[in-house]
């Protein structure tokens, strides 16, 4: 028997302020934001979620389906 698979949901970050203290910094670097204008795609799963919300000031985020 198979099964479909779902088509999962992204979230696209971009990098589009300076983290300003240390804290910040290691959630920006954690997920993979290491320069200006740097864009990596992450599932929306809660994990990742949580780690936008604590930069959220520093990120520009759109979702894709």
């Amino acid at each position: 028997m198979v099964t479909k698979k779902k088509k999962e949901a992204h979230v696209v970050v971009t990098l589009v302020k300076r983290p300003s203290t240390e804290k910040l910094r290691k959630i920006a670097w954690s997920m993979g934001l290491r320069k200006m204008n740097d864009t990596k795609r992450y599932p929306d799963r809660p994990e990742i979620r949580g780690m936008i919300f604590a930069v959220k000031h520093l990120l520009s985020v759109t979702e894709e389906s």
